[in-house]
């Protein structure tokens, strides 16, 4: 990733609090209450073909996540969806991702953030030239991390709060270091929830069976991955899965804005097969989905 332009040094347009700036002029303050202590919330947001995926979807999660922070948008989900749209035009983008943000600002520095306020923006950039592609004809290696995801109780599981992606940012890493290219988090209990940041599914004969997510993101990319699969006759079954039962699993894949639908090849010894069909349907259905939406 060393031929990728840094993000601060970029030219375009950002939409910061209503208003168009220049890319590089769009800054925020480094004691701002976001940045020292998490109070800040993001969406990740795919385009194809010029369009954004989802944006009411994405946008609705996006004030859900403002709420439980104690954020207050000042912002409809129509009036977001119409700057995403614009921003994707400004910035000439073809296939590429949107990144909404929300955050507390500098005004004060105590834990509740009172009297700070609300910052919000809005911008884009163009995809990555990666090898996607060759990593799903070859699938992702996965470990096991031996992190725990936290129970509902001790999270805001069920947003896109930043403070969220700390730990995700140590598991990732973690699992780089050893050779695999993602980690595979259980929950207290035991039970498989999902990698650093992306959904899991696994392949039990002609079935989908995934993880129920009641500590964990239900991501929109899963979502619409059972849709697809259950309007095209795939029984997908929700529910709590052990690691002893991958032994019977013939197939895995993840899901997610930025992974799609990527085969796993492993998870640690257990290998998987990439090629499986169902595996592939699926990775048909969602593309023949965002490319045709």
């Amino acid at each position: 990733m060393n031929n990728i332009i840094p993000f601060d040094k970029r030219i375009g347009k950002i939409w910061l609090n209503g208003e168009y700036v220049e890319w590089q002029d769009a800054k925020t303050h480094i004691l701002c209450h976001g940045l020292n202590y998490g109070s800040s919330a993001f969406e990740g947001i795919k385009v194809y073909n010029g369009k954004p995926f989802k944006l009411k979807e994405h946008f609705e999660r996006f004030h859900i996540s403002a709420k439980t922070l104690h954020m207050n948008l000042d912002f409809t989900v129509q009036e977001l969806s119409k700057v995403a749209k614009e921003i994707v035009e400004y910035n000439e983008i073809e296939s590429g991702y949107i990144r909404p943000l929300v955050w507390r600002g500098a005004e004060n520095m105590i834990i509740d953030g009172r009297g700070c306020r609300t910052n919000v923006a809005v911008t884009a950039w163009k995809a990555f030239i990666t090898n996607r592609e060759e990593m799903r004809s070859v699938g992702i290696k996965l470990c096991l991390s031996s992190w725990r995801k936290p129970p509902a109780a001790a999270s805001p599981y069920f947003t896109k709060a930043s403070c969220i992606y700390t730990l995700a940012t140590i598991i990732k890493n973690d699992a780089i270091n050893m050779g695999f290219d993602d980690a595979v988090i259980l929950d207290g209990a035991g039970h498989i929830t999902e990698s650093s940041t992306s959904n899991i599914f696994f392949v039990f004969g002609e079935e989908l069976h995934t993880p129920i997510p009641d500590c964990f993101l239900d991501g929109i990319t899963r979502q619409t991955v059972i849709e697809l699969a259950r309007i095209n006759g795939i029984k997908v079954v929700e529910r709590k899965i052990t690691l002893e039962e991958l032994k019977a699993a013939d197939a895995a894949f993840l899901t997610g804005t930025a992974t799609e639908v990527m085969p796993i090849n492993c998870i640690d010894d257990r290998v998987f097969d990439v090629k499986n069909n169902l595996v592939l349907k699926v990775i048909k259905l969602y593309q023949d989905y965002v490319n045709g939406f």
